[in-house]
């Protein structure tokens, strides 16, 4: 059965660039969010495993996206990928509730760590 997985970032390069990046034969069915608004209602709407959340985007950040998951508590993974490098900011988004913060571009090797590291591949 395929693992549900949305990658929400405002910028279709980048999401490209994610989705590239997922481990070879990993059995996913991708889904795509251009905000953190569309995010949301996609999360309300079906069940998705993982979330791949960018966090400077329109509509709603990517802080509001993990706010919105913690107050609605809407079950789903998240790892934040941004070029957004500073500590304070990984920081909150861990006390928010993100799995990891990976920066951008993405590392598949440093991907595949991670989701190994939490028992999604």
């Amino acid at each position: 059965m395929s693992l549900p997985i949305l990658i929400c970032d405002d910028s279709a390069l980048a999401r490209k660039q994610v989705k590239k990046s997922l481990p070879e034969g990993w059995d996913v069915e991708v889904t795509f969010a251009k905000h953190g608004l569309e995010a949301v209602e996609i999360l309300r709407q079906q069940h998705v495993a993982l979330l791949f959340l960018d966090l400077t985007m329109p509509e709603l950040d990517g802080i509001g996206v993990l706010e919105t998951i913690k107050n609605e508590k809407l079950e789903v993974f998240v790892i934040v990928i941004s070029a957004d490098i500073q500590p304070e900011m990984k920081k909150r988004v861990m006390d928010l509730g993100a799995l990891d913060f990976i920066h951008k571009p993405v590392n598949r090797v440093k991907l595949t760590e991670i989701l190994n590291k939490f028992g999604l591949l």
